[in-house]
């Protein structure tokens, strides 16, 4: 199998991932749903032929020590690819996501203008959460991308690895891949602030010492964009709180409190039309009120304050999927499956809904 001609027959095809393992045939997924190929079931040699042939040498040693590798891999003129090889039962894997060369604008992803307004912020916190596959990387390259063409910036990311390829228009964009770059986002966090940055994006905030790096730029005076994988506000804000020890977590509160700007949540669901899915989003915007409830540590009090948000930008996950639904952009099905209230939505859908009953 040749991997170039099947990368560029699964991105055709509209695949976000590809999936490639023996004792199958490769599969797809297409719109959130796994979709086999015509091929035969590959046999081990050939996968691992197939896919060592796209290694660096380094690579395969690293690989065939540690049995598992991500990194990334174009094929011209095609897309970027973001690659996890793994061994399973003694067998090389891998799962590639495709991610196009071109970035989408903000305009075009069609997302709420509170998002859009969340770019203009000069030093803070914004996070961009969602379960992988969300669609997290193309919307902060979104953000990111508009950040480029509307501001004179310096914007300096650590990635693992790096997804998509920023052109320099009115901003400079600096990209540090982990282990190619730079050791670690702690590292790369505290050297960003000696290389005069506007903004740092962070790939993603995985431990208390990158937690705390980020909180620690965003107190300097610096936006910091980053990722979480949370389903909504209020699980964001617990795990960050929860990421470090009870006597820790007034302090932790307090920054976030302080620095946070801005939650916003995302999911993907299928398009009515049966062709694509479509972006629904939870927005929390820091207001006053929200500050307070996280200094309080009144964390369930945030589900009220996005849902009576509207002023400010804010909307529940719940009135994002019925703003869709209402518009057929998405079936009664999927809104109710997407839904984690499902009897709060069925409540929009009656016209009896009038804020939240968490």
């Amino acid at each position: 199998m040749h991997i170039d001609e099947f990368l560029r027959t699964a991105v055709t095809k509209r695949a976000s991932d590809i999936h490639i393992k023996s004792g199958c045939p490769p599969m797809l997924r297409i719109d959130g749903r796994i979709v086999p190929t015509e091929m035969r079931p590959l046999t081990p040699s050939d996968t691992k032929q197939s896919l060592y042939s796209i290694l660096s040498n380094s690579q395969r040693e690293e690989f065939e020590i540690k049995h598992e590798l991500d990194f990334s891999f174009m094929v011209s003129g095609l897309a970027r690819f973001r690659v996890n090889l793994y061994q399973e039962q003694g067998h090389v894997g891998a799962v590639f996501r495709v991610i196009p060369l071109k970035i989408t604008p903000l305009d075009k992803l069609g997302v709420p203008s509170a998002i859009k307004k969340m770019c203009n912020e000069t030093q803070g916190l914004i996070l961009v959460t969602g379960p992988t596959g969300s669609g997290k990387s193309t919307l902060l390259a979104g953000m990111i991308e508009h950040i480029n063409t509307t501001m004179d910036l310096h914007v300096v990311t650590a990635e693992d690895p790096i997804e998509f390829v920023f052109r320099h228009k009115k901003s400079i964009i600096t990209q540090r891949e982990l282990h190619n770059d730079t050791a670690s986002f702690s590292m790369a966090l505290k050297a960003a602030l000696r290389q005069d940055p506007d903004i740092i994006l962070i790939g993603e905030m995985r431990d208390q010492e990158t937690i705390l790096s980020a909180l620690k730029a965003a107190e300097t005076g610096h936006l910091v964009l980053s990722t979480l994988h949370t389903t909504d506000a209020v699980q964001t804000i617990n795990r960050v709180v929860n990421a470090f020890p009870p006597h820790e977590q007034t302090q932790i509160r307090l920054q976030l409190g302080n620095t946070l700007r801005g939650c916003i949540a995302q999911r993907l669901v299928p398009r009515s039309t049966g062709m694509g899915r479509i972006a629904v989003h939870e927005i929390m915007v820091a207001t006053p009120t929200v500050r307070d409830f996280i200094l309080k540590n009144e964390i369930d009090a945030l589900y009220s304050a996005i849902a009576q948000g509207g002023y400010d930008g804010m909307q529940s996950m719940n009135m994002s999927i019925f703003q869709h639904y209402q518009e057929n952009s998405i079936s009664l099905e999927d809104a109710l499956s997407y839904s984690d209230n499902t009897n709060e939505l069925q409540q929009m859908m009656r016209g009896a809904f009038h804020g939240s009953n968490r």
